[in-house]
């Protein structure tokens, strides 16, 4: 039997399973290959100081980054690139080094750099997952390396303002987005009908780009404007999280499912209570009928009547 398997990673909102682009990734690739992960989403813990989200625990293993991770269940049998040609793996390699380069540095710029996107959801959304006093600490901590890593890759010459460096990363981001959607098509995945890593890649920096609601929304406004990326995000949450375009989870149904059945007992009662009432009414002495004023309709005719009023 095989050794169980946790992953502890940053938790989602606005109907991501989770915010961090990493996280998601090694989440959805575990979806695709049929890992049996137990998911345990990071509330107030510790861990996060030292910024190794995801970690993949098993037994006395502890492996951090989504690239070794990915490596340590491939060696488990859990390969969602197993029908892959040669070509195919190495346009895998091809097209995450280019997320990596021409993506990743928008991304964490529209998370950790632009001031009012930080400031309103970024700074606050984090923090409040963070225990105290990290959670004063970590936030502004990620953000400065965020820059740091910004400036190092691309603040070379010939762009040497912040101002410059900023209008480059989101070029390129955006000629990255245009890639990806001429390369992914019609396709439901990017190499045909079935997920394999670099659809997991993919998802993973596509996603928050997508559904977290910032007030400075330019990447995100690109990227709506190619549908099959939209698409390809709205149709992994559905398929492979049970999430919906809305949001909404299994969690979610099984409480309007409780509902429903709560109600459907409430209405089984009623009906029981009835049919008593019905039967006492029949048992009891009978009285002579009363004469009932006959209702005529409006001059409008049946649009004036009061039945048809109370209808939608």
């Amino acid at each position: 039997m095989a050794a169980p398997m946790e992953l502890s990673c940053w938790g989602g909102d606005w109907g991501l399973p989770s915010l961090h682009p990493e996280s998601l990734t090694v989440m959805a690739y575990a979806k695709f290959s049929g890992a049996p992960l137990t998911v345990n989403t990071i509330n107030n813990s510790w861990r996060a100081s030292k910024g190794d989200v995801p970690v993949l625990t098993s037994e006395d293993i502890v492996i951090s980054q989504p690239a070794k991770i990915l490596n340590f269940l491939r060696k488990q049998k859990y390969n969602a690139d197993y029908e892959l040609s040669a070509k195919q793996g190495a346009d895998t390699l091809a097209y995450i080094a280019l997320l990596e380069e021409k993506l990743l540095p928008a991304l964490l710029h529209t998370f950790w750099v632009e001031a009012e996107n930080y400031c309103s959801v970024t700074k606050p959304w984090f923090a409040s997952r963070i225990a105290f006093p990290l959670s004063l600490y970590l936030p502004g901590k990620k953000s400065r390396e965020a820059l740091n890593r910004i400036l190092l890759t691309r603040g070379g010459p010939p762009l040497y303002s912040l101002t410059e460096v900023e209008a480059q990363i989101y070029r390129d981001a955006k000629e990255c987005l245009n890639l990806l959607s001429k390369r992914l098509g019609t396709s439901q995945f990017f190499f045909g009908d079935t997920p394999t890593t670099l659809d997991a890649f993919a998802f993973g920096f596509l996603a928050p780009i997508y559904k977290v609601c910032f007030p400075r929304v330019q990447l995100q406004e690109h990227l709506k404007q190619l549908p099959n990326l939209c698409r390809f995000c709205d149709d992994i949450l559905a398929c492979y999280f049970r999430l919906t375009v809305s949001g909404h989870s299994p969690a979610g149904q099984d409480t309007a499912d409780a509902n429903l059945q709560k109600l459907t007992q409430l209405v089984n009662k009623e009906s029981n209570l009835i049919e008593k009432m019905d039967d006492n009414l029949r048992k009891s002495p009978q009285h002579p009928p009363r004469n009932l004023t006959t209702l005529k309709l409006a001059a409008g005719g049946e649009e004036g009547s009061p039945l048809n009023r109370l209808s939608p």
